[in-house]
């Protein structure tokens, strides 16, 4: 799977649980699930195993249910 280049301002950051380390400072990152930009301060949901930011609740409910249909 290719990871495409950041964005100028956009940072790498690894997800942790209840923490990220930023990699490459920026202002901020990706939503997975509708691609907007979240600032740092912004940023409350993400997934740790998946590696995904979510620009709220609404997406990481979204991408979870996806993710875990049976």
């Amino acid at each position: 799977m290719h990871t495409p280049s950041p964005l100028p301002d956009q940072a790498v950051l690894h997800y942790g649980d209840g923490e990220y380390v930023v990699m490459k400072p920026g202002k901020f990152v990706i939503c997975a699930v509708s691609g907007k930009h979240i600032p740092l301060e912004a940023l409350r949901y993400w997934n740790p195993t998946a590696q995904e930011a979510y620009a709220g609740p609404e997406e990481a409910t979204a991408r979870w249910k996806a993710q875990n249909q049976r």
